[in-house]
């Protein structure tokens, strides 16, 4: 996003936050400075004016919120323009990388505050000033009046696409990719009765013979040992771990189980230390599966122990489902590949994170490419474009530099999802370039990407690749979560497979803190949600990994 746009939102954000108070109080008929009225009955859905929210307690309104911000709003007009001036005493966290573009080169004299509301420039933002930020961040997200609810974006994600047609693929191939029939065991497992362990086949009971010599090594696994005379009672022989036994054999003695007398005797005897049954660590013909048995159904996704089963059972090549190919369009001027942020450009977070992100979604991901704020260069590249899905990264708001929109009209694209009521991230979209191709809109603040990603792409590859869909997992929020009224929100949560879901901080739409120490992201209905409240899990790829 650029200074421009920056300073645009703050200008909404200022605009919508005095609106709202407009409209609120003359809901509650008093004029700006009158006495307040009496407090509304219980159960009416709006708190008294002054009344100040319990801790913790969900907003059921943005009216209150943007009260507090009129003194700042109204002060910071510029009295020939009428438009908000850029300084405020929330510049620096407003705009981290640099200070906010200046409208005004004028001095400004900051309005005087209480010592307990006062801010210093650098300082952590108070909690009433991160209410403002997330305000602005709202405003620099607008949604379209056609929004679609967060459930049902999922929902036409899911259902844009068919799966993939299938193939063979060899088993170093086959990772990640998806059974498109169900494994059926080519031979029995296993295939013939084998040691389980290191020791001497024995018949019969004990003590057992010898052979001269001990026998020498005995039976190793891998040796063909068909034909060979079967084990007389009272015998025995050396076996290895995973060798055929012979035919007689009623049991295998372990290594450490076993003690040899007269060594240098024709016939060395074998004595059992401790009591042997029948059948001991012998693995019988079959023992995990018959030549025909189902395995794994169809849509298991091929794990390493999937193909290691898979070779076991005797295959050579899995029938799969594709992976889909996708390819990442990284939009924006500002985006510096390397080094320190500086000269109002900031650091591609999305390039270094999308491609690893859809690889662990079950995409193959031919390209990342930077195109900045080109519109022909954006033009060519879905034009050219042969992956399934294509993602863009920024540009799907209404900016001077934002171009999807108008391209994907160019190129006659039908346009599936259009704006989605969730925070962060709703500027996001889905279209069809074509039969078989679509794109993924994805806003360009960090968080609010992956929002996106979670929220469109993820289901789409999901039924691209024949995934089949996680269970549903709640949770329980250890503290409450504030909610827009109108929106779902999505909120780094830290799990770790536990029946509760810990909020974190850092969860603003250009932050990626709270998502990096995360394993899942709360979805928050509107309204928000309180205390102790079992909200749904979106777990993140990395989750297993966790400690």
């Amino acid at each position: 996003m650029t200074s421009r746009d920056d300073a645009s939102a703050l200008d909404r954000a200022a605009d919508e936050a005095l609106a709202l108070v407009a409209d609120d109080r003359r809901e509650r008929g008093r004029p700006r400075g009158g006495a307040p009225t009496a407090p509304t009955a219980a159960g009416s859905g709006r708190p008294a004016e002054d009344a100040t929210p319990a801790e913790g307690a969900p907003l059921t309104g943005r009216a209150p919120m943007a009260e507090q911000f009129v003194p700042w709003a109204e002060d910071h007009r510029d009295g020939e323009s009428g438009r908000p001036r850029r300084e405020s005493p929330f510049d620096d966290a407003c705009f981290p990388f640099g200070p906010g573009p200046q409208a005004d080169p004028r001095p400004v004299e900051a309005p005087a505050k209480a010592p307990a509301e006062a801010s210093t420039a650098g300082s952590i933002p108070s909690p009433r000033e991160y209410e403002f930020l997330f305000a602005a961040d709202d405003a620099r997200e607008s949604a379209p009046m056609t929004s679609t609810p967060w459930p049902d974006a999922r929902a036409v994600a899911a259902r844009a696409a068919e799966p993939l047609p299938p193939a063979d693929q060899e088993l170093g191939e086959a990772l990640g990719q998806v059974l498109a029939a169900p494994l059926v065991a080519l031979t029995d497992l296993p295939s013939f009765d084998t040691s389980a362990m290191d020791g001497w086949a024995v018949a019969g009971p004990g003590p057992w013979r010898l052979p001269s010599g001990q026998g020498g090594p005995g039976v190793l696994a891998g040796a063909d040992h068909g034909g060979a005379p079967p084990l007389r009672d009272g015998h025995a022989v050396r076996i290895a771990t995973g060798a055929p036994v012979p035919p007689g054999t009623t049991a295998v003695l372990r290594s450490e189980h076993g003690e040899v007398t007269g060594r240098d005797a024709p016939h060395p005897e074998l004595h059992a230390t401790r009591r042997l049954s029948q059948g001991q660590d012998i693995r019988p013909r079959g023992q995990e599966c018959r030549h025909g048995d189902p395995l794994l159904p169809q849509g298991t996704v091929v794990t390493p122990a999937v193909l290691g089963l898979a070779a076991a059972a005797g295959y050579d090549r899995l029938h799969v489902t594709r992976r889909p190919r996708a390819e990442v369009l990284v939009l924006g001027d500002e985006l510096l590949r390397a080094g320190l942020p500086h000269g109002g450009r900031i650091r591609d977070a999305l390039g270094p994170m999308l491609g690893p992100w859809l690889t662990a979604l079950g995409a193959e991901v031919t390209a990342i490419r930077r195109l900045g704020d080109d519109a022909d260069a954006l033009r060519a590249a879905l034009a050219g474009s042969t992956a399934d899905v294509v993602l863009t990264t920024g540009g799907t708001a209404a900016g001077p530099v934002d171009h999807v929109h108008t391209i994907l009209r160019g190129l006659g694209a039908e346009l599936l999802v259009d704006g989605v009521a969730v925070r962060p991230g709703h500027p996001m979209l889905l279209a069809r370039l074509a039969p078989g191709r679509h794109l993924v809109g994805l806003p360009g603040n960090p968080l609010a990407a992956v929002a996106g990603l979670l929220t469109l792409a993820e289901p789409l590859l999901r039924t691209l690749s024949a995934r089949p869909s996680p269970a549903p997992y709640r949770a329980a929020l250890t503290d409450a979560v504030k909610g827009h009224p109108d929106d779902t929100r999505l909120v780094p949560v830290v799990s770790r497979h536990s029946d509760s879901a810990e909020p974190l901080r850092f969860h603003g739409p250009a932050m990626l803190r709270g998502l990096a120490a995360a394993d899942a992201l709360a979805v928050v209905p509107p309204g928000g949600a309180a205390r102790g409240a079992r909200a749904g899990l979106l777990e993140l790829p990395w989750a297993a990994a966790g400690p």
